[in-house]
């Protein structure tokens, strides 16, 4: 299990997404920049006890209407080779020294991992606090067997980025659609879309203080 350490963090992670999150396209904010609050999220362990995990749920009030985006975050001791490109930003954590932040989507660790809690392998572990799962996370997948080889997670996931989301293709017809412009849904309950094989979904609170649940991401597989 991974250990949170209550620490000071500089700069801190949203500080470095206020710089890195408008250039993403599917950042939606005002032209003044974001003006981001932390709203949910939860953990996932790395079995190897190297990497940190983090699927950070952030509110953005600069826009016309408030705005929440999901980033997965991976968080490394050294840089990752040939992820320049997907490189978050840098920062000193108080107990562990100099971390690499990611964005976790180009992340062999998570991508790993997040395809072991849509398959039911790995359990969601709460934000803030060490060895405790969080509930409020919900999964479901259809079909058996594993949906990652060992070296597809590294070698043969491809990415991409639309107005929306991301998606990662691990084999032909198999996607995995990561929901980054979240969308509550009215009753808390989020259905899947036609066709869809397996979801991960949570909540977080909206900036009026209500807590609301969303699709996470939606997986495809033929």
């Amino acid at each position: 299990m991974a250990v949170i350490h209550h620490t000071v963090l500089t700069p801190s992670k949203l500080e470095l997404l206020t710089s890195w999150l408008p250039s993403r396209p599917w950042y939606h904010g005002g032209a003044g920049g974001p003006e981001l609050a932390k709203a949910g999220g939860f953990r996932l362990d790395d079995p190897q006890g190297e990497v940190g995990i983090e699927f950070m749920v952030v509110t953005d009030t600069s826009g016309a209407a408030p705005a929440a985006y999901l980033v997965p975050l991976t968080y490394r001791g050294a840089p990752l080779d040939g992820a320049e490109h997907a490189l978050v930003g840098t920062m000193e954590h108080g107990v562990l020294g100099r971390r690499w932040a990611y964005d976790g989507c180009h992340d062999p660790v998570l991508v790993a991992q997040l395809f072991a809690l849509v398959e039911g392998r790995a359990q969601a572990q709460d934000q803030n606090a060490s060895d405790t799962p969080d509930r409020e996370v919900t999964r479901s997948r259809t079909g058996d067997g594993p949906l990652l080889t060992d070296s597809s997670a590294a070698a043969a996931t491809a990415f991409t980025d639309d107005r929306e989301a991301s998606e990662l293709t691990v084999a032909p017809g198999t996607v995995l659609r990561l929901h980054r412009a979240l969308r509550p849904v009215p009753d808390g309950r989020p259905v899947l879309p036609q066709g869809a094989t397996g979801h991960v979904a949570g909540a977080w609170s909206a900036p009026d203080g209500s807590r609301v649940r969303g699709m996470f991401a939606v997986l495809t597989s033929g």
